[in-house]
């Protein structure tokens, strides 16, 4: 218990930081909270001489600094981000501003969190946390008390970024969670006890420190978690990183966690010329794979890219277009090197766009130890599935095959086409598959209002009536009907926006849905004659 008091105690006052502003503070409450009502002390901030960094403590009245990024490139994603200070002061630049700053940079609101901390007598906090610690039980005594009223601030932040997400021009299904140490302690905390008003869409608990005081119920909701540690780190928080990464594995949630050789404690935003140095660039390229990096706005998207990368973009889709129309390169040598399956092996599989494609990058997991083969491609059309049908998936002898085409048919993608011809190629792969001994699951096209890339079609009733004659037909013709869009779609006909980053893809939370939907489908697929 000693040595986990050190933990939260010394954690992130390393390292040269420069002050920082933010842009606009805000109170979380209205009044004294409760279990602080009797506070009269005053918040401060000074510069540390003995941890050599600016420190903010005695916060009574928990706040928000508000960092935004440049309008031009917002993705409608938050982070709320506590800083770590041991609950007796906040490293508030490189666990705090300097992180907020970076993730601005990417298109990402952020607030830092000023949350409720034990009370600190002299203006120097760490010369007075190092006294208390020659008698670390009544330091706890002290420090424990502090924990629940911090985890009601984090849940008080949760619920006022995402009742004012149309002001600050979020998704309030986007808005993550990150903390450092302490402010690691705090995420875990509102992870472990949020209800569905406060809950986080993702959490990063960067070196946490975890205690048994604030539970350990892993959210049932999809919660991706990006977890960092150094595996030298003083305090011996590496463990607590380890045992949430395993309990996100067994709660099947989708989770990432890297341990660094070097980078000790509380590395924060600090170059040390160590491997943890990169945390923050592996941070950033989780967020994006997630999705939660990607504009709302797809031309907005477009946008961004150079005149240089938008041509090597056209360019290589016009390369592809004359000379491997179908995409037949796209999987040939995997398909060489996939064996036969196995005796009682029932292989599946995938047959796609890149709704099919995206599903085993965002949740990799869900593939894992299960005869799956994705063979989606983003892009394409049913047309471009047909021709690669034999090569991609009869000739891998699976058992089942799941078709999931049509919605860039109706986009347009490769020209015109109407919904009786979208039908005939998505039918004409259906019936190449039972005619080679394969069951069919035909796929419903997922509910669309609107194709960024394409905003002046309207796919809805389109899809509607294509679904239904797919449904039809596999009615008909002894093949499984899987209707993802009944339970995807919202009041407009589109894509529920908790399940989509876009309107028109899955998030992980999308996946999720889908998931038990499929697994259900292929087992009803292998029971029919």
């Amino acid at each position: 218990m000693q040595l986990l008091t050190r933990a939260l105690l010394i954690l992130c006052f390393i390292g040269i930081i420069q002050q920082a502003q933010s842009q606009e503070t805000i109170k979380l409450y209205a009044t004294k909270p409760t279990g602080s009502e009797n506070w009269n002390w005053t918040e401060q901030e000074n510069f540390s001489k003995l941890f050599n960094t600016q420190v903010v403590f005695n916060v009574v009245e928990p706040s928000l600094m508000l960092f935004q990024p440049p309008a031009s490139i917002a993705t409608g994603t938050a982070v709320i981000i506590a800083p770590g200070g041991g609950f007796q002061a906040l490293s508030i630049n490189s666990e705090g501003v300097e992180v907020a700053k970076w993730l601005n940079s990417k298109g990402v609101t952020c607030f830092v969190l000023k949350y409720r901390l034990a009370k600190t007598i002299s203006d120097d906090p760490a010369s007075e946390m190092m006294q208390k610690l020659a008698d670390p039980k009544k330091f706890e005594t002290e420090n424990w008390p502090v924990i629940p009223l911090a985890t009601n601030d984090g849940i008080a932040a949760m619920k006022y970024v995402r009742s004012h997400a149309a002001a600050y021009k979020i998704n309030p299904n986007r808005i993550g969670f990150m903390g450092f140490s302490a402010g690691g302690t705090v995420t875990m905390a509102v992870a472990y006890n949020a209800d569905e008003e406060s809950r986080p869409d993702f959490i990063a608990p960067i070196y946490a420190a975890v205690v048994p005081s604030i539970g350990s119920n892993v959210p049932k909701k999809i919660t991706p978690a990006f977890i960092a540690v150094a595996a030298d780190d003083q305090l011996n928080l590496t463990s607590h990183s380890i045992d949430i990464y395993n309990r996100w594995i067994q709660a099947n949630q989708p989770v990432e966690l890297h341990v660094f050789e070097k980078g000790g404690h509380g590395f924060g935003m600090r170059k040390q010329w160590t491997p943890s140095d990169k945390w923050i660039d592996l941070f950033g390229e989780w967020l994006r794979q997630q999705g939660w990096l990607r504009p709302l706005n797809e031309d907005q998207w477009s946008a961004k890219l150079t005149p240089q990368q938008l041509e090597e973009r056209k360019q290589t889709a016009e390369n592809n277009f004359h000379q491997d129309w179908p995409s037949f390169n796209r999987f040939a040598s995997l398909n060489k090197q996939l064996p036969s399956p196995s005796k009682n092996e029932k292989r599946v599989v995938f047959m796609g766009n890149s709704i099919t494609e995206g599903w085993i990058n965002m949740d990799p997991y869900f593939f894992e130890g299960k005869p799956f083969v994705n063979r989606g491609i983003g892009g394409q059309t049913s047309a471009q599935m047909l021709v690669r049908f034999k090569q991609d998936v009869i000739d891998l002898k699976a058992s089942v095959v799941v078709i999931l085409a049509g919605t860039n048919d109706i986009a347009g993608n490769t020209g015109p086409a109407s919904i009786e011809i979208v039908q005939e190629h998505i039918i004409s792969m259906a019936e190449l598959a039972k005619a080679s001994g394969l069951k069919v699951v035909i796929s419903s096209i997922l509910p669309v209002y609107q194709y960024p890339w394409r905003p002046e079609i309207k796919p809805a009733e389109t899809i509607i009536n294509l679904n239904n004659n797919l449904k039809t037909w596999a009615e008909k013709n002894a093949a499984i009907y899987l209707d993802y869009f009944s339970a995807m779609v919202d009041e407009r006909n589109g894509l529920k926006s908790n399940l989509t980053f876009d309107g028109v893809h899955p998030n992980i939370e999308g996946y999720k849905l889908m998931e038990p939907l499929v697994e259900k489908a292929i087992a009803a697929a292998l029971k029919m004659q």
